[in-house]
């Protein structure tokens, strides 16, 4: 009796035994801070979206590497929103329903537009990398902030290369989403503010692949120059049957086409074309580490926003830090109030949480590449 009473006591101490390793294991798990990145990993725009959530990985690897935060590892759980406004709305619930500390990413305007609702609800912080439709700023219910400049700063430097070029006329065409219309309207008001005409006003649908009407309304127009402000794949479609039509006047691209994909589909056609870019690490003197390191983690070259979701993984790491907690108040508290320095420059933000400085710079096609303007 005694032999069988050790065996079923010595059973119970290790079904105990393992039971706290598990409790132990789920707790330590628990104390992890997930944070949730959101991005199209699905559609046409899905190379940017892997990229985004690249970058920030590759920033949280660092921060895990010397510890964590505050004791804490960080883990990561990625949402498709296919910039997509319905998906994005799944996508969002997801991150909120996983309990994730806070949220980074967001490449297209219009699918970050209706979730801006459902993470100011729950109060999750929201650092928003790519979009940046001034249509964000008046929706946002203080727990979401932009790293990349505003449609108007955008504008204005779109306008300061008008003037340079000479260009008198300008031709403004959009998709009537968020972004491409946001950035459509606050540039041919500021042209026209500078002095400058709009010769004709377009908008297409997203997936077009004839522009055929649109080119020559263009060319009866008499405009100098075109500002197509949409994304890459129907700018790169726009600009070779503009060239193939004959017209040699200027074209633009907003920052939604930095994208070695319009450089592919548009070929010659899109040589000498200009681009309102965001800092990418080919023009970034500080960057040549990260990009090499890039390339050998993942076999591809990083992007146009792979620099700023690398620093955004590094600013909502610090601003956990200085919380001193995963408390989400205090979070956006310490974002608030950062002045990170990362690989694309400065992310402070003002008090509407847009960023203080525009970090737009213009770029042209030359040899296949984007180098900087002169």
């Amino acid at each position: 009796m005694m032999v069988v009473s050790f065996k079923r006591l010595a059973k119970r101490l290790a079904c105990a035994t393992a039971l706290a390793g598990l409790a132990m294991t789920t707790m330590a798990a628990a104390a992890d801070i997930k944070i949730g990145i959101v991005a199209p990993m699905t559609g046409q725009l899905a190379s940017e979206g892997q990229d985004m959530e690249n970058a920030v990985k590759m920033a949280i690897d660092a921060v895990n590497a010397k510890g964590g935060v505050n004791g804490d590892k960080i883990t990561t759980t990625t949402a498709d929103d296919a910039c997509d406004p319905q998906q994005a709305v799944t996508a969002g619930s997801k991150l909120v329903s996983e309990g994730v500390t806070a949220i980074v990413g967001g490449y297209c305007s219009g699918a970050v537009l209706p979730t801006l609702k459902i993470y100011g609800d729950a109060g999750i912080p929201f650092v928003i990398i790519g979009a940046n439709s001034t249509k964000l700023v008046a929706a946002n219910q203080g727990n979401a902030f932009l790293a990349n400049s505003t449609g108007d700063m955008q504008a204005t430097t779109a306008v300061e290369l008008f003037k340079k070029n000479g260009y008198k006329k300008i031709a403004v065409v959009d998709e009537g989403d968020a972004y491409s219309s946001d950035l459509a309207k606050l540039t041919a008001e500021a042209f026209k503010s500078a002095g400058g005409e709009i010769a004709a006003k377009e908008t297409t649908t997203a997936g077009e692949q004839d522009y055929s009407a649109v080119v020559t309304k263009i060319k009866s127009s008499g405009a100098d120059a075109v500002f197509w402000t949409a994304y890459h794949a129907g700018g790169a479609l726009l600009t070779k049957q503009l060239r193939q039509a004959g017209f040699q006047g200027g074209i633009v691209l907003g920052d939604g086409n930095n994208s070695p994909e319009y450089l592919e589909i548009a070929g010659s056609a899109g040589e000498g074309v200009f681009l309102l870019s965001p800092p990418t690490v080919d023009l970034l003197s500080g960057a040549a580490d990260f990009k090499a390191k890039y390339k050998e983690t993942y076999g591809r070259d990083a992007g146009a926003y792979a620099a700023l979701s690398h620093d955004v993984g590094g600013l909502i790491a610090d601003a956990i830090t200085r919380a001193k907690s995963a408390d989400q108040k205090a979070i956006i508290e310490a974002i608030k109030a950062s002045d990170f320095k990362g690989l694309a420059g400065e992310i402070k933000f003002t008090d509407k949480n847009t960023l203080q400085t525009s970090n737009f710079r213009p770029v042209i096609a030359k040899g296949g590449k984007w180098v900087a303007a002169e």
